[in-house]
């Protein structure tokens, strides 16, 4: 690894996080890392992982459905997830 340090993960896109997870994924099944490091790589993708479930949750709560009357003209929205 090297000694560059890491980006703050709450300056993190979601696709920069999903992709530097990606890499730690590959990192720890290739085992080719030492304990210590192994478990600092798990640590960071722990973290990476809720930012990723935090980005997604903010972008559902923004994401609204759209209602159609009977005539099938819009009729209004609703929040996502609701009917």
């Amino acid at each position: 690894m090297t000694d560059t340090p890491a980006p703050q993960i709450s300056a993190l896109s979601f696709e920069a996080a999903m992709g530097e997870l990606e890499t730690i994924v590959r990192r720890l099944e290739s085992g080719d890392v030492s304990l210590e490091e192994s478990v600092a790589l798990y640590e960071r993708g722990h973290a990476l992982r809720q930012h990723c479930e935090a980005r997604l949750a903010a972008a559902q709560a923004r994401i609204e459905q759209v209602s159609l009357g009977a005539d099938g003209q819009p009729a209004g929205t609703t929040p996502f997830g609701e009917s």
